[in-house]
């Protein structure tokens, strides 16, 4: 009876029916076994099931799943594919456009991230986020001016916008107008005292209104904070150069090493500060440890330190 009410009203199961239940099954188990997976840490299962799940059916969501998990294994150009594949498929999802953005910072490809903002911008005018990242892109592409621009927008849309803030004072500081910087640095710690790139960049504020006490100050007050703050030491430190003052910068670099003895810069930095002092042997050992700890530095020794070490590294071959 079963069989002829099915046969009457058109439900009889057929193969083709079977055999999607099963699709649909099996696309279910590796979608999910990924996630598991992804959450995990185990990144290279992870990856097989998200594959085996899109051969089966496409699906914007485990696509959206995979290209993740490319950014998280440092696979940058196919997590920048699998988004550019998402937004040609759903062209008005503002978040792809959003990672697509990221993505694209990431590669230091400003050109791609602007673009990318403004797509989310042309679907979501209101998004704070996307105008962010079109300034964050002016910004790498040297446009301080059009940077400020984007930023303020995202700053008007969403008040609280720490990271718009620290960009905008940061590109204001590019364009000498350390009043303004003043001003989104103040907004900063106002709300949280402790913002650790906000008192840097407090600091650097003082060094250019000539205030070096309190740009110290600000700087020491990081490194209380957390003594792994390496751009504190380095500003620190660079401060104490300016001012002759090398024993200082080289107890600081010192100091430094103590915490971290793969910390390149600071190996390259109390070099410099030991061949202002005189320490030319001093200065060479620590620039060969830099470059040892990271070859791209001897780019930028080039016009840093002065001709005798620049002969010096030449010796050295380096």
């Amino acid at each position: 009876m079963g069989f002829l009410k099915n046969l009457f009203s058109g439900k009889q199961q057929t193969p083709e029916s079977d055999q999607q239940r099963s699709e649909q099954k099996n696309f279910d188990i590796f979608k999910y076994d990924g996630m598991r997976a992804q959450r995990m840490g185990r990144f290279d299962y992870a990856e097989r099931c998200y594959l085996e799940a899109l051969k089966l059916q496409p699906d914007f969501e485990t696509e959206g799943y995979l290209a993740q998990l490319y950014i998280q294994m440092g696979r940058l150009a196919e997590a920048h594919d699998g988004l550019d594949q998402m937004t040609q498929s759903e062209p008005t999802h503002v978040d792809t456009w959003l990672r697509l953005a990221q993505v694209c910072y990431m590669q230091e490809d400003y050109a791609g991230m602007a673009e990318a903002a403004r797509r989310a911008i042309r679907q979501e005018q209101g998004n704070a986020m996307a105008h962010y990242l079109l300034g964050r892109a002016e910004d790498g592409s040297g446009d301080s001016l059009m940077s400020v621009a984007h930023l303020t927008q995202a700053i008007v849309l969403d008040d609280d916008f720490t990271e718009a803030r620290l960009l905008r004072a940061e590109a204001l500081l590019k364009m000498g107008q350390s009043k303004e910087a003043q001003e989104d640095v103040s907004a900063i710690l106002a709300r949280q005292p402790e913002q650790e790139e906000a008192l840097i960049l407090s600091g650097r504020i003082g060094e250019m209104q000539q205030h070096d006490d309190q740009a110290e100050e600000r700087y020491r007050q990081v490194l209380q904070l957390n003594p792994f703050n390496e751009p504190a030491y380095l500003a620190l430190g660079a401060l104490y150069i300016r001012r002759k003052q090398y024993a200082e910068a080289i107890a600081l670099f010192d100091e430094a090493l103590e915490m971290n003895p793969q910390f390149a810069q600071a190996y390259h930095e109390r070099g410099r500060a030991k061949l202002l002092a005189g320490d030319k042997e001093g200065s060479l050992a620590d620039v060969k440890q830099a470059l040892e700890l990271n070859p791209q530095e001897a780019e930028k020794l080039n016009g840093q330190f002065d001709n005798q070490l620049n002969r010096a590294t030449n010796i050295l071959g380096l």
